[in-house]
């Protein structure tokens, strides 16, 4: 089992794309995004996959992504929110690389997505329930995946990036 490769889950708007970048600069890895990977793949956006193909076309989608991504050395990769929702996805993060669970309150997640028309999920007359029933179901199998979970609310991204070294550090998995 190779460990090099870090995996961020979490829910939308826990900081996976921010805290990536970041992170992978650090490490000198190459950050990978899965929903842009798939948006790059297919030429469409997500919210035009889900409108075409429904939620469960973008997941057929995720899942080959994802199992494509996760067999590749030296990356840092920022997961969709909801890929932890297949087995199948589960089993290869948790066996292919280092998973850190970037973890929120529902609060502090409405404020980081209220102005983002690019999330499926969240185009409701009631966006904080959405995200409260999101958590509810996928908290546990963000916690089954995870090696590390770091709490993103109300610290910035370095101390998040920091506390992810310190851990790969600790580890010797860096």
């Amino acid at each position: 089992m190779h460990r090099e490769s870090i995996f961020l889950v979490g829910p939308m708007g826990a900081g996976k794309s921010t805290v990536g970048r970041f992170l992978a600069d650090k490490l000198h890895y190459q950050f990978l995004d899965s929903d842009q990977v798939i948006e790059d793949k297919t030429g469409a956006t997500i919210p035009m996959i889900f409108d075409i193909e429904g939620e469960s076309g973008f997941r057929a989608r995720e899942k080959a992504a994802i199992d494509d991504l996760t067999q590749q050395s030296e990356i840092v990769l920022a997961t969709g929110g909801g890929a932890i929702l297949n087995p199948e996805n589960r089993k290869n993060l948790r066996s292919r690389g280092f998973v850190v669970y970037l973890k929120s309150s529902v609060d502090s997640l409405v404020q980081r997505t209220r102005h983002d028309r690019n999330r499926p999920l969240l185009q409701t007359e009631n966006p904080e329930q959405v995200l409260r029933k999101l958590i509810e179901e996928r908290g546990p199998l963000y916690e089954e995946v995870a090696d590390l979970v770091i709490q993103t609310e109300q610290v910035s991204v370095h101390r998040v990036v920091k506390q992810i070294l310190d851990k790969l550090a600790e580890q010797k998995i860096i």
